[in-house]
């Protein structure tokens, strides 16, 4: 078992320095290099605090003792304004709470902070982390390696963890699939690819493929990365739809229904018709998507359902510790509205 002092000669400094950089004791500054230098050789050595390694040497407890709590990583951003992610939140809330655990929101700026990553997931003062954020690899291969995780609707599904998601590929070929045979040739495409390259985004792909399989020409400048903003989807729209009729297409696909009812709002301030000039279709059924005028087709996706099972899901692998990565794909629903 490795003990601070082989840390302090593994890195040449006094076991004072690395306990106070451990134990963030602010009375003593302590060079920044030092600092990196002792938390690398405490993730390389495999350091593990005293308070865990005398559970795990306990003869009376046959299992580490469990906190209850799970950290759930998202941005703030995600986690407290979109509505989508709110709804996966409130399934895996209070799956969790008539379970008896607690959630704990954490951010990719904690997992940065190496004391709080140590004292969050190196001395484990959560029992398992939900990911819905996208997360640097080598900081999920160390979580992965040291409690359990679960991935939910991030792009995760490519991982070595267990994932919570729909077939989000398929749902966006669906969705182009629809507006192909509403008539359409000349459509658009507005997403976004938060911390990856818009064109891996899955449903960037089930675009892609749906246009590749009917034959029908991808025009660069109607694809739109929107970074998931509204206010980027409604000025992008509001440039492609300005353009005369031959130049614009005559549907567009939305990567969520935010985006499109953002960009239904530029084609009615062009007094466009919605569907006879330009048809809209979007993903994950928003609330607002069945009251704007006109209403929005979109393909509906159970948040609620895949925040239960992914709480559910993490909680078995805390319990019954299987080694297995399961991958779930809830089913989606195309509902054809009005836009179309």
């Amino acid at each position: 078992m490795v003990r601070l002092k082989e840390i302090a000669e593994h890195v040449g400094v006094s076991i004072t320095t690395v306990s106070r950089v451990i134990k963030n004791d602010p009375s003593r500054n302590v060079n920044p290099d030092t600092k990196k230098k002792i938390w690398k050789a405490v993730k390389e050595l495999g350091y593990i605090p005293n308070e865990y390694a005398r559970q795990l040497v306990s003869s009376s407890a046959q299992e580490k003792k469990r906190t209850k709590r799970i950290a759930w990583l998202a941005s703030p951003r995600l986690a407290e304004t979109n509505p989508y992610f709110s709804k996966i939140y409130s399934g895996i809330n209070e799956t969790l709470n008539d379970a008896g655990y607690t959630l704990l929101l954490i951010s990719n700026e904690d997992l940065e902070d190496d004391v709080l990553f140590h004292q969050i997931i190196r001395e484990k003062e959560v029992d398992g982390v939900l990911l819905i954020d996208e997360v640097d690899e080598e900081k999920l291969t160390e979580i992965k390696d040291l409690i359990p995780v679960v991935g939910v609707d991030f792009n995760y599904s490519d991982h070595a963890i267990s994932t919570v998601d729909y077939d989000r590929e398929e749902a966006a070929y669906q969705a182009v699939e629809h507006l192909i045979k509403r008539g359409h040739e000349k459509i658009g495409f507005i997403g976004g690819g938060i911390g990856i390259e818009m064109t891996k985004e899955k449903r960037f792909k089930g675009f892609k493929k749906a246009m590749n399989d009917f034959e029908l020409a991808i025009e660069k400048h109607w694809i739109i990365n929107s970074d998931w903003c509204m206010e980027q989807s409604y000025l992008a729209a509001k440039k492609i739809l300005s353009e005369t009729i031959n130049n614009r297409p005559t549907a567009i696909f939305c990567a969520g229904d935010l985006l499109a009812i953002a960009a239904m709002r530029a084609a009615h301030e062009l007094e466009l018709n919605i569907p006879g000039d330009i048809a809209f279709i979007g993903i994950d059924n928003n609330e607002m998507a069945q009251y704007i005028v006109p209403a929005l087709s979109t393909i509906s996706v159970p948040q609620y359902e895949m925040g239960v099972i992914a709480a559910k899901t993490l909680m078995s692998q805390i319990e019954d510790n299987p080694n297995m990565a399961l991958k779930t794909l809830l089913p989606f629903e195309l509902l054809v509205r009005q836009s179309t």
